[in-house]
């Protein structure tokens, strides 16, 4: 038990870090089940996928517009108040889809940023963690923490995903309708939405941001101005891929082309996000001998590749092969480009840089699941896994050439 403890939460990790730890970890379960639960549980309701994509769309718009907002105001107001706000909005959010109101309301409830539909994290509640964490651990950690952070993450994802096969469970054991097993999901959704909150109020004034004499801080970019608008960019580029195939439209997809439902796809999300989980410790040594932007960009590359495959695939399980396959590799680019862009930024810049990059994936992944829904509707199912793929191929050539002359501390 003492080496488990110990690999989860080690000792060169602050208690403030080991509680962001867990917050992540509770929060990314929650968005496991509900990324593969939330298409279908719309597409029950009557809802197309063109408008489907509109919630996306408004989620992640709401998570762009909150992260933007909460830079600028997190360093003076206290980060975890801002964070518990987000907790909080976050059970708002679940409640109001267990009680499927009319469409404008699910739209509003979506622009609260906080509904799981990826397979990767990008709201505010990111961009202040990551803020943060490099101030409850020793420097030279740095990489090993955003590792933690990310594995821990990712395994909570693959059991919340492997639990979206409940409403299939309630339905033969218990008899209840296929929306009611829904609802309660989402009812769980904000139960656990509400136990971050508590984690977050149990955080020391150490995680706030570092005042210099007795002027209030303020998120701001100064020397790395021109680092972070360039990253900002080329994650906005990937971003806008990313956002042809959010995992909830994945589901989607092999829901609809092989009728594959949550009692299938649950287990394989599962074994997707264990899969994640692995590659952020492969990812961690893998830097330490090519470097951090070179293990950026030469994991995501055949990610990309795959990604295209997957529709060209001409059975389900040859589908999901490419699914996993991809997955694996997908990752392993988030705990280093966290851990890259710290450690090129000055101390004061990592609150706006953290949410700036975010900001720019926000929106960019906004403006395309909506179009994703109608290629998937009217013009060819497949069709948003090419574009996505295409994008993102871009991006990791585009990174690689502005960059590389661009190293962190470590590797100079």
């Amino acid at each position: 038990m003492t080496a488990i403890r110990e690999a989860l939460w080690p000792g060169w990790v602050s208690p403030d870090g080991r509680r962001v730890l867990a917050a992540r970890a509770l929060r990314n379960f929650a968005y496991g089940f509900m990324s593969v639960l939330l298409g279908i549980y719309l597409e029950a309701l009557g809802y197309t996928a063109a408008e489907f994509g509109g919630v996306l769309m408004a989620t992640l718009a709401g998570s762009a517009l909150l992260s933007l907002l909460f830079a600028a105001v997190a360093d003076r107001w206290g980060r975890r108040r801002v964070l518990a706000g987000c907790a909080a909005l976050k059970a708002i959010a679940g409640v109001t889809y267990a009680l499927a109101p009319p469409y404008p309301i699910l739209l509003l409830a979506a622009l609260t940023g906080t509904l799981g539909s990826t397979s990767g994290e990008i709201g505010p509640f990111l961009s202040l963690e990551q803020a943060m964490l490099p101030q409850t651990c020793p420097d030279l950690r740095r990489t090993q923490l955003f590792s933690l952070y990310n594995l821990q993450g990712a395994v909570a994802w693959s059991l919340g995903a492997l639990c979206a096969g409940v409403p299939s469970v309630l339905e033969r054991a218990f008899g209840i309708g296929s929306l009611g097993a829904f609802r309660i999901m989402f009812v769980v959704y904000g139960a656990l939405a509400v136990g971050t909150l508590s984690i977050f109020a149990g955080l020391s004034p150490a995680v706030e941001a570092r005042r210099e004499g007795a002027a209030p801080p303020r998120a701001r970019l100064h020397r790395s101005r021109g680092i972070v608008l360039g990253l900002s960019a080329l994650l906005g580029l990937d971003s806008l891929g990313g956002g042809f195939v959010v995992q909830s439209l994945i589901a989607l997809w092999f829901y609809r082309r092989w009728g594959a439902g949550p009692d299938v796809l649950g287990p394989v999300f599962m074994i997707a996000g264990f899969l994640q989980a692995a590659s952020y410790l492969l990812a961690v040594r893998l830097a330490g001998r090519i470097g951090l932007l070179n293990t950026m960009v030469f994991t995501h590359l055949p990610s990309s590749v795959l990604l295209m495959l997957i529709p060209a695939m001409p059975s389900l399980n040859l589908a999901i092969a490419c699914l996993l396959a991809r997955q694996g590799l997908s990752q392993m680019d988030v705990p280093t480009r966290q851990s890259y862009m710290m450690a090129v930024v000055e101390p004061d810049e990592r609150t706006a840089a953290s949410s700036l990059t975010n900001v720019a994936r926000s929106v960019a992944q906004a403006l395309t699941p909506g179009l994703a829904g109608y290629a998937m509707d009217a013009l060819n199912l497949g069709l948003p896994f090419i574009l996505g793929g295409g994008l993102k191929i871009a991006y990791d050539l585009l990174l690689l050439a502005a960059f590389r002359a661009v190293k962190p501390p470590e590797e100079r």
